[in-house]
């Protein structure tokens, strides 16, 4: 935690901050900023901050998260702080960075009567014509609502991908190539979707997929989605860079709600260790450990989205090139994990240990040898290495050479799904569960929590209609025998 035994000398004697000298502190040499009720010196974040220098100058000097007097729930606020990161990333500023507490009456009275950007006017716009989540016929109906009312920003980092993005596309194409063998005359009045998951009874076999900056679309961000999949009855992963904190997250769970806790390796295996502590405390029933992203991917609409300079590099110097959001949340992940981590891992909690990103047979095999509980099948949803398998495939090559770990361990896949026929293909193929992440993101960023529960009422509607046209009335009913891979159309059939 901060050391507020090392607030500022000159704070001390005042007690508080003024603003006015905050303002004093918004350059290179001194950069200073208010977060919550507190003022911070982060000039050392200046050459490392992984969003480049100038994500930082940009908000020099000012109060960078939503200003009193802002409705909770304005989609037009511009501070940013509070949609890339939550508060508990303060824990890793170094010691002496709490200058004091800000003055709040010194704070200015009216930021938001700023005139608003014609961004933010458009967004206002839109908005004001979107129709009820009832309007959303299926999954991509709600994305096509996502683009029109979320900031260039959100849009950019929730649907990029990496390089040309041919993964992405892939993870869906994948699904279509895949054909179902339904059964007839069977009773199919009554169907159950209810099954287990990271040990977890849960009514659909589908989880929320953890993602990161719920809050750029919505200002619940994931508390939105936690309190929606309590009542839905599934389980929610909750992303290491969330932007809720874990206090926010933690109390808008119901009692026994099962949650699983996506962990990126701190370089500093201290702040990992310390993290996953945490967890444990908090009640979560799994650890996740990504293991696809060692670096960020090159998401290239994620980059042009971060390209305002303007007013911060000197003239006739060149700017640096922009990352992205991206990079921004990324600096502290450890690009050096290797299977000797996974042990540590497993050496410091009791809780089950999941490894998220595998993508070939062999690292499927190595996985369970290292005595891990679970695999999730993905690969970051095509946002990181472009022309990697799609998990679908990778799930068919482990399910014809390793039957006995998809029929005896816990394998899970995500990326890619679009309708609960994507599912059911996937659970008839061995998966253990099916995880959507941009879905709920895009739900979310529309409605806040309706969203997110209407991404739910589609996807349980089309998986429980889906079985009773494939004659099966439960989860266990699906099998290999029912589904066919079909590469392209069969032959036509010679004339007699």
């Amino acid at each position: 935690m901060p050391d507020f035994s090392q607030i500022n000398p000159s704070a001390k004697k005042t007690g508080l901050v003024s603003f006015d000298e905050v303002k004093a502190h918004a350059g290179r040499d001194s950069c200073w900023v208010v977060i919550g009720d507190k003022v911070w010196d982060v000039t050392s974040l200046l050459p490392n901050h992984p969003g480049g220098t100038n994500a930082i100058l940009e908000q020099a000097g000012t109060d960078v998260t939503l200003a009193p007097g802002l409705p909770t729930n304005s989609f037009v606020h511009r501070r940013l702080f509070d949609r890339l990161h939550s508060h508990d990333v303060l824990d890793l500023l170094p010691p002496g960075s709490l200058v004091g507490y800000v003055d709040q009456d010194t704070l200015p009275k009216i930021v938001h009567d700023d005139p608003l950007t014609e961004e933010e006017l458009r967004i206002l716009k839109a908005r004001e014509s979107l129709p009820p989540p009832s309007a959303a016929l299926n999954l991509k109906d709600i994305e096509r609502f996502a683009q029109q009312v979320l900031t260039e920003t959100a849009w950019a980092y929730y649907s990029s991908a990496g390089d040309d993005e041919y993964t992405l596309h892939e993870n869906s194409a994948a699904f279509k190539r895949y054909w179902f063998r339904p059964r007839v005359l069977n009773k199919v009045s009554r169907v159950s979707t209810s099954t287990t998951l990271f040990g977890s009874e849960t009514s659909l076999p589908i989880f929320i997929a953890p993602a990161a900056l719920a809050r750029l679309g919505h200002p619940g961000g994931e508390v939105n989605m936690v309190r929606v999949a309590g009542e839905e009855g599934i389980v929610q992963g909750i992303s290491n860079n969330a932007s809720c904190s874990l206090d926010e997250i933690v109390s808008a769970r119901r009692p026994g709600q099962p949650l699983v806790f996506q962990l990126y390796m701190n370089r500093e295996r201290a702040a990992s260790e310390a993290l996953v502590r945490r967890v444990e405390r908090e009640g979560f029933n799994a650890i996740v450990l990504t293991v696809d992203a060692a670096v960020p991917g090159k998401r290239e609409r994620d980059q042009r989205a971060k390209g305002n300079y303007s007013g911060i590099v000197p003239n006739g110097s060149s700017p640096p090139a922009g990352k992205g959001v991206a990079h921004a949340i990324s600096g502290y992940q450890d690009p050096d994990v290797d299977w000797a981590d996974v042990k540590w891992l497993q050496s410091i909690t009791s809780l089950p240990l999941i490894l998220k990103g595998i993508q070939c047979v062999e690292d499927a095999e190595l996985a369970f040898e290292n005595g891990v509980q679970g695999i999730v099948l993905s690969n970051h949803g095509g946002r990181e290495l472009d022309f990697a398998p799609a998990p679908l495939t990778v799930l068919h090559e482990l399910q014809h050479k390793r039957p006995d770990l998809v029929r005896e361990r816990d394998v899970y896949i995500d990326g890619g799904v679009t309708r609960g026929t994507d599912v059911l293909k996937a659970l008839c193929l061995g998966a253990k569960g099916v995880g959507l992440g941009r879905a709920f993101l895009y739900g979310n960023g529309v409605w806040g929590e309706d969203g997110v529960r209407r991404v739910i009422e589609i996807m349980r509607g089309e998986i429980e209609t889906g079985m009773q046209l494939m004659g099966v009335t439960s989860i266990k009913d699906l099998k290999p025998e029912l589904i066919r891979y079909v590469d392209r159309d069969l032959p036509p059939i010679a004339s007699r």
